[in-house]
């Protein structure tokens, strides 16, 4: 049952790609291509299987010069879109070429995510441009393809005129842990899946197994050492981070001088890390590389539940056409374009804030959290609400922008009830006034009090809508550690002020609607469950239940903080 529908999937991805190449606007070239596949030798003699598709014009291929565009991936299970890809490209007058990483499919070699990605890169990089054949090169990748292209881009200049890189930061951290909360939905999700023989383990049990340090031998079959290094490294200053390939990948953009067509999705669980990654960019080659980012997941597919979107612009085929039409074929620097749609307004903008552009924020709102309410004013009183956290029964991810395995909740979909949950605490503005749309990072600052040394605070801001339908906009979390403003370890029973923070987003909220949010402990599978103890979270054994107070009003005025578009 499970090979039909994978055998469906791909047959749907298939045909989703051959329409989107028919759409795009450019015409075939050739009517033919040829097929060729070789072993390309790297520096230490290990060869990767290589596979070109070239145009066919009355004789072979390989007799004239052609713009050539270039992927490396890891994933052997989607040969059949690469093999669209290539008959699309090669129709239209480029050659395709697509290698297996090391120790993949028919390439020699072990297979460590990662570890080579740079060294093999630079070797086919330089093999290619070398090929008579071989005109003009740029880079097309998405997701671990669009790492294999970032592991070189630095080194890419003079050699590679143009990348188009999808859904992929180059700040690892960004991708793991949001404020020591360990991003269950994307690494478990994806180690499971890559590992080097393969795993039959429940996804769900293997989150939840303690200690997690011990998940890969325990369910998985075999030591997984990558994994135990993402859950073993839970803040931004550990060795992991800090040194080695994931500190060379997040100082790549830096040193690049190749344009970029940097791709994202508000609702990718890469979009963080993605958008560190345009930020980091320098100022030269950011002027001649193009920034986008849209209403999709991961697979560009558009998640906004009961949102009316009339101009998506989800296909990526069309986009990465333009790019390099523009810059193999006519050979042109571009200059710098920045597109964001703008949820809501089913419209896209090029104002987009937080470094990503022109400033595109008017100041902000705060609302204050009192009781069971939203206001503009803070409250005089202090009050409080209480609720018990268990980590047996955590709250579920409804909904969510750091979500990958869990594909039906990922994006902004319906939600429960206010206070569906005992562990739950909603709170509800009063009807907009106005409408007002958000351009930047929204935050929430929490006055919190717990009985453990440890725990975890999450917040969702959500868009109520006349009818009593509440939508998710964006979600965070942070430990009690790592999410205190003031730094010195917690004393349980007092209290603390902690700031959870959201990625960017620009979402326009109509006249008449409200503002609601949520705060609990727990988002699971987007976030690990907090076993309430200090210390590191991979090797608790056991968890504890914690007993949490969150203080509003007077000199406690927990509140979000909303980041208001300039009016256009």
């Amino acid at each position: 049952m499970f090979r039909a529908m994978a055998e469906d999937f791909m047959t749907a991805a298939v045909k989703r790609v051959e329409a989107q190449f028919a759409k795009s606007g450019v015409s075939e070239s050739c009517a033919a291509f040829e097929r060729k596949d070789s072993q390309i030798e790297m520096r230490d003699g290990v060869k990767l299987h290589t596979i070109y598709y070239f145009p066919r014009e009355g004789g072979s291929g390989e007799n004239k010069k052609y713009p050539v565009i270039l992927t490396r991936t890891c994933y052997p299970g989607n040969d059949r879109i690469h093999r669209a890809y290539g008959e699309g490209l090669a129709c239209r007058g480029y050659v395709y070429v697509y290698q297996y990483c090391r120790g993949r499919e028919q390439s020699e070699g072990k297979w460590e995510p990662n570890i080579n990605e740079r060294n093999d890169g630079i070797d086919t990089m330089d093999y290619l441009v070398e090929q008579p054949w071989c005109e003009i090169l740029g880079y097309w990748g998405h997701s671990y393809t669009s790492m294999t292209g970032w592991a070189f881009a630095d080194a890419a200049e003079g050699k590679v005129a143009a990348m188009f890189l999808e859904d992929y930061g180059t700040d690892r951290f960004v991708s793991a842990y949001e404020k020591g909360c360990f991003r269950h939905d994307i690494l478990t999700a994806w180690s499971m899946e890559n590992a080097e023989k393969p795993v039959n383990a429940d996804y769900r049990e293997s989150c939840r197994y303690l200690p997690q340090i011990e998940v890969d031998k325990a369910l998985w079959g075999q030591k997984v050492p990558s994994y135990r290094e993402y859950i073993t490294s839970p803040n931004p200053g550990d060795a992991l981070w800090q040194t080695g390939w994931w500190k060379q990948l997040r100082e790549i953009p830096s040193k690049t001088k190749v344009p970029i067509y940097l791709l994202s999705g508000w609702y990718d669980h890469h979009h963080g890390s993605s958008m560190k990654t345009w930020e980091r960019l320098n100022e030269e080659t950011k002027q001649h590389s193009w920034l986008e980012i849209g209403a999709w997941n991961h697979f560009f597919q558009i998640c906004l539940e009961d949102k009316e979107v009339l101009h998506p612009q989800n296909e990526e085929i069309p986009k990465m056409l333009e790019w390099f039409e523009l810059t193999l074929k006519q050979k042109e620097i571009p200059t710098q374009r920045i597109r964001a749609y703008e949820i809501g307004a089913d419209r896209w903008i090029d104002i987009v804030s937080d470094g990503l552009g022109e400033k595109g924020t008017a100041g902000s709102m705060t609302l204050y959290l009192d009781e069971k309410t939203l206001r503009t004013d803070t409250p005089e009183q202090e009050k409080t609400r209480n609720y018990t956290f268990d980590p047996a029964t955590p709250v579920e991810s409804i909904g969510g922008e750091a979500l990958l395995h869990t594909m039906p909740q990922i994006g902004s979909h319906l939600q429960p009830e206010p206070d569906y949950r005992d562990d739950v605490l909603s709170f509800v503005s009063e009807p907009l006034e106005e409408t007002f749309t958000l351009n930047g990072k929204a935050s929430v600052c929490l006055f919190v009090e717990s009985d453990c040394e440890d725990t975890a605070f999450t917040a969702k801001i959500m868009e109520v809508t006349p009818e009593g339908k509440a939508y998710n906009i964006r979600s965070s979390i942070a430990t009690l550690e790592q999410g205190k403003t003031e730094a010195g370890a917690y004393e349980p029973g007092s209290v603390a002020e902690v700031q959870i923070t959201m990625w960017n987003i620009v979402y326009t909220i109509p006249k008449g609607s409200r503002i609601r949010v949520d705060i609990s402990s727990s988002d699971f599978p987007q976030y690990h469950v907090h076993s309430n103890q200090k210390g590191l979270w991979s090797e608790k054994t056991e968890n504890k239940i914690a007993h949490q107070t969150i203080h509003m009003g007077g000199k406690a005025a927990s509140c979000v903080i909303l980041p208001l578009m300039k009016k256009q």
